[in-house]
């Protein structure tokens, strides 16, 4: 198998989320044992305000829980099996890691991507109090500026976050819902907001990937990430045409890359 470029980011989502419970220490520690550049992760506050690492807004399809992250505790969330619910069953109780924890075990290691998540309830999005602040503590902490890229639907945070560290790279995540791909003009005018927020990559749902969506990001400096490509012929193609990142919850399948 021919050996695609090298500058090509593998990145293993929430960990490997199809290998190993996601977002848990034992997807990350997995993770590890692949063939894979950076971990992916999602980051929420508690009602207490500690920085989480958990994907969704409830905690019921994870968890043996209940309850909307902005209403739990971090005693309560600790308490909670975060494998609870792994398809074929998980062979021990994993905790919902802290940010820190997750830095701590990649650090030296393995780069770590940062999804900052909105909050959540019933439909209604919002931001976080000074979730921004507190994960540049954490990967100053860690001392990882260097080492990790945080990623989110929320631009207006990322510029936040760049202007608190001027190190970071950020990633503008963007969906069906954030962009249209029904002319060219709106991918133009996506690239002046990716600019005016500061960041470095676009992260597209890899549903929306054209080769001339890839060339005019690149021609505007941006590097393109694609997520989430969980087959391999897909993954060979996508690689095969230059894109600078591929994310996925099969990081096993990078060995055929």
């Amino acid at each position: 198998m021919a050996m695609f470029q090298r500058s090509l980011v593998r990145v293993a989502h929430r960990g490997g989320a199809s290998l190993a419970p996601e977002n848990t220490l034992a997807a990350f520690r997995n993770a590890l044992t692949m063939p894979v550049d950076m971990v992916e992760l999602d980051v929420q506050l508690s009602r207490d305000g500690q920085v989480v690492v958990f994907h969704d807004a409830t905690v019921e399809r994870l968890t043996n829980g209940e309850g909307n992250l902005l209403d739990l505790d971090f005693s309560y969330l600790r308490s909670l099996n975060a494998a609870a619910h792994f398809p074929g069953g998980w062979p021990q109780e994993q905790q919902i890691p802290t940010l820190g924890e997750v830095l701590s075990l990649a650090r030296n290691r393995m780069k770590v991507c940062i999804e900052i998540k909105f909050s959540e309830r019933d439909g209604n999005f919002g931001r976080y109090p000074r979730i921004a602040e507190a994960v540049v503590r954490e990967v100053r902490a860690a001392k990882m500026v260097e080492r990790v890229m945080i990623i989110s639907f929320d631009w207006v945070t990322l510029s936040r976050l760049r202007r608190l560290e001027p190190g970071l790279l950020t990633g503008a995540l963007v969906s069906e819902q954030v962009w249209s791909m029904a002319d060219d003009p709106g991918l133009v005018k996506l690239c002046k907001q990716v600019t005016l927020a500061g960041c470095n990559w676009v992260n597209l749902d890899r549903q929306l990937y054209t080769p001339e969506v890839l060339s005019i990001i690149h021609q505007n400096g941006f590097k393109l990430g694609l997520w989430t490509v969980n087959e391999l012929d897909d993954l060979q193609q996508l690689a095969g045409a230059g894109v600078d990142s591929l994310t996925t919850d099969r990081p096993d399948l990078f060995a055929y890359l």
